[in-house]
């Protein structure tokens, strides 16, 4: 749940697309009415000349090397190894590691397999990013390594990306390891347990918001309440983590549901321990394993206090339902 009930939480994305009306991006921008975005050329599996890659395979940083002569133009994304598990679809939640060169330039870019770098966590063909990440993933299997040559079209365009050091025009190749996907309707399976009687009881409804009982007769409680409803293996959430959840919110007051990542599509993601979500949120999730439900019930000191949001009235306790998909 985000500080403002319903709403889309924006994440940091570094290889994002940026407009040239918004300077805080760091790439060329979904077109605004003002430019058009340049038209992205079909993909191909081939061209010449081409970089090669030595180094390690997928899970370690490639090293990139370019080939004598200028590049061909074309928008290449070619299969370097292919992985074995689920195929990456449009809308689905992609992790995404990444090496990358300016061919124009010759330089190195940022990578997540630096000190202090991070995976990219998108959805694919959402347009969050830039085309050499937002398209070339889609119908690739999870474990695939990609070698991406971008002209600029599918790349940072005529804006460049000062963020990285890229200019305009720039062609830039991109190895990407594609790391795990998640379909927007991604549901926890697994025994699950109810908490306690004086707290609300949990119905699994499948691919749809879980039915949220709130106990008879029993006073809101006044500090935050949490059980875990299925126990994950996954890793352990940690601060500054982005999650990727399922989650459903009603009232302690009548029970009412006042939201649910299923009414915005599916599965949402969150950046936690950050204040970007309400304090009930960072305090009951960070140290969760993926692959947890969580129950919350969130007092409003740690919710929205004496703020209304949408349909939630001030002073209100808040009841999540929170399915832990993914953790980045």
């Amino acid at each position: 749940m985000r500080r403002t009930a319903g709403l889309l939480l924006t994440l940091p994305l570094l290889l994002a697309v940026a407009c040239s009306s918004s300077p805080k991006a760091a790439g060329p921008a979904t077109p605004s009415t003002a430019s058009a975005a340049p038209t992205v050329p079909p993909p191909v599996t081939e061209a010449s000349p081409m970089p090669t890659l030595s180094g390690g395979g997928f899970g370690s940083k490639a090293t990139i090397t370019l080939p004598e002569g200028q590049p061909s133009g074309q928008f290449v994304v070619n299969t370097v190894t292919e992985g074995e598990r689920s195929t990456v679809n449009k809308g689905d939640w992609v992790t995404v590691n990444y090496t990358a060169k300016d061919w124009t330039t010759g330089k190195d870019l940022p990578s997540s397999y630096d000190d202090n770098g991070k995976p990219q966590l998108y959805q694919a063909g959402s347009g969050q990013l830039v085309p050499a990440l937002d398209q070339s993933v889609i119908d690739k299997k999870v474990g695939t390594r990609l070698l991406v040559v971008a002209p600029p079209a599918a790349a940072f365009g005529e804006q460049g990306s000062t963020q990285l050091g890229v200019s305009k025009g720039d062609t830039v190749v991109f190895v990407l390891d594609i790391v795990e996907s998640l379909p927007p309707d991604s549901t926890l399976t697994g025994n699950m347990t109810q908490a306690a009687a004086t707290l609300p009881q949990v119905k699994d409804n499948g691919k749809a918001p879980v039915g949220i009982t709130i106990p008879a007769g029993q006073a809101a409680p006044t500090d935050l309440q949490q059980a875990v409803l299925i126990k994950g293996e996954g890793k352990q959430v940690k601060t500054g983590q982005t999650l990727v959840v399922q989650y459903t919110g009603v009232l302690w007051s009548n029970g009412q549901q006042f939201d649910s990542s299923w009414t915005h599509g599916g599965a949402q993601a969150v950046q936690i321990g950050t204040g970007s979500v309400i304090e009930g949120w960072d305090k009951g999730l960070v140290g969760q394993n993926v692959g947890s439900r969580v129950l919350l019930v969130v007092p409003p000191a740690l919710g929205y206090k004496d703020q209304a949001q949408g349909s939630v009235p001030p002073n209100s306790t808040l009841v999540f339902v929170i399915d832990i998909l993914e953790a980045v």
